[in-house]
């Protein structure tokens, strides 16, 4: 018996935590996508495998769906792979501990991939169900979404038929989302010089953080512990000579970083005055994120008297410097789509190397030459202190479509099921959308999908009613394409 056994939509269910039996986190989908062909085989339904571990899966209309426009369903395989710190999970070879929590569904110690896990379920319980009423299907599940989109780039659409493109990425139910902002990351980074240092070697960790989505939770007003640590350096540099030896922090540019570390060299005399400084920086952040992120952690440690390697002052200065000035958060609202972000930035990643100092920032904008102008800011930026910037996963915003049949099925089944009309907006976070739009012509799309809380963190949840009711949603919406 299976941890989710007994919860319905049954065959949902049953397929997500197959699902999270399988490591399946970006960059490592080959075992998810065995999977998914060896189901579609089983089923004797059409299927296409592509070197970038894409599964496309097609199932033919139902009786009396014959001449209804094809659809297409839409979802992602891979996950954001975060655990708690001191866990022995190992994201290669381990599956999920999934758990009930009253309403949700989460996991032990980690994320749990219902974004976009759920997706995936819900789509395999649409195929193997031949008492559904539906048009022709196609199923398209993508690979290494939440690194960049990178499968569905690399997808062939040339052998599709559908112009319904139904997505099932979004976290919340009630809502439509119709159009979304474009991104990629930037990649800094600074070369740094050591010189042996001796004296008293001190742990500072910036830690208790809400985190969260760099899209969908960036106007949360959320803490970002990267950029939190700069402050913490610059403080701590004002009254006390330093040296650091260890920098790292976050380990998804798309994710806003909980937990920052650095070990630096100090004279012992300096322990009061570290203490002091971080329980004043630990107030005062506490204090300015009241409501939004007070838990806030500033904790120090003496390690002990040590003589190691340490960053020369310039190289130090100059990570300084970048941590200080590299915008994070909300840059600019929509000024036509009231309560949408348009433009925001997450320096997601920060690891100091043995050459380098190495800094991942995720940027979005829904205006193409918005985003384009915060990635020139932030390479300039790279550059004058001499140091590299190189952008990748470079990905189109999806542009809102005033003319939608597809939306107004959507919008109308919706009422039909639950006496209320859903909110269509637009989203800030990225979808694979603006990518087909691309690829396939005329598409008419739709993102919608069930309720869940903190993606991308290890306190995501997936709510069990929402995931039921959006399932009942997504079968009579099929019910309702007709031609």
């Amino acid at each position: 018996m299976g941890v989710l056994s007994g919860l319905k939509p049954e065959r949902v269910f049953y397929y997500f935590e197959e699902i999270c039996k399988i490591p399946h986190g970006s960059y490592h989908t080959k075992q998810i996508s065995d999977y998914l062909v060896k189901f579609a085989e089983g089923l004797g339904l059409s299927c296409r495998q592509d070197e970038s571990n894409n599964v496309v899966i097609k199932k033919p209309a139902s009786a009396g769906y014959e001449n209804a426009p094809t659809v297409i369903l839409q979802g992602h395989c891979d996950m954001v792979c975060e655990k708690v710190p001191g866990s022995n999970h190992d994201f290669e070879k381990d599956g999920l501990e999934l758990m009930i929590d009253g309403d949700f569904i989460t996991a032990n110690g980690t994320t749990l991939g219902g974004d976009d896990g759920i997706a995936v379920a819900y789509a395999m319980a649409i195929l193997e169900d031949d008492t559904l009423k539906h048009p022709a299907i196609e199923v398209i599940i993508t690979t290494d979404e939440e690194v960049g989109l990178l499968g569905a780039k690399e997808l062939d659409c040339s052998d599709l038929k559908g112009t319904y493109f139904i997505n099932m990425d979004s976290e919340e139910e009630g809502y439509l989302w119709i159009s979304c902002a474009g991104g990629l990351s930037a990649t800094t980074t600074i070369p740094v010089r050591y010189e042996k240092v001796s004296g008293e070697k001190y742990e500072i960790v910036i830690d208790g953080l809400m985190g969260g989505h760099s899209g969908a939770e960036i106007d949360k007003i959320r803490a970002n512990s990267n950029k939190l640590m700069g402050q913490a350096l610059f403080a701590l540099e004002q009254e006390m000579e330093i040296h650091l030896t260890e920098l790292a922090g976050g380990q998804k540019d798309n994710a806003i970083p909980r937990n920052t570390r650095a070990v630096f060299m100090a004279d012992a005399a300096a322990k009061q005055g570290v203490e002091r400084i971080a329980a004043k920086l630990q107030a005062d952040w506490r204090a300015e994120y009241a409501g939004t992120d007070e838990g806030i952690t500033v904790t120090v440690k003496a390690l002990g008297a040590a003589e190691e390697e340490a960053l020369a002052l310039v190289s130090q200065e100059k990570i300084i410097f970048f941590l200080i000035h590299v915008p994070y958060g909300i840059q600019k609202m929509s000024g036509s789509i009231e309560g949408l972000v348009e433009t925001s930035i997450n320096p997601g990643i920060l690891k100091l190397e043995t050459t380098e100092c190495r800094i991942i920032s995720s940027i979005r904008s829904s205006v193409g030459s918005a985003k384009e102008e915060l990635t020139d800011k932030v390479c300039y930026l790279s550059e004058f202190l001499g140091g590299d910037c190189v952008t990748e996963g470079d990905y189109p915003a999806w542009e809102y479509r005033k003319e939608s049949k597809l939306r107004e099925i959507m919008v109308d089944t919706y009422e039909e099921l639950f006496g209320q009309k859903p909110e269509v907006k637009a989203i800030h976070a990225g979808l694979e959308c603006g990518l087909f739009y691309e690829k396939i012509a005329n598409l008419d799309a739709v993102s919608f999908g069930p309720t869940m809380k903190d993606i991308h963190t290890t306190e995501e949840v997936l709510s069990i009613s929402s995931t039921e009711r959006m399932w009942n949603y997504l079968v009579k919406v099929l019910e309702n394409i007709k031609d």
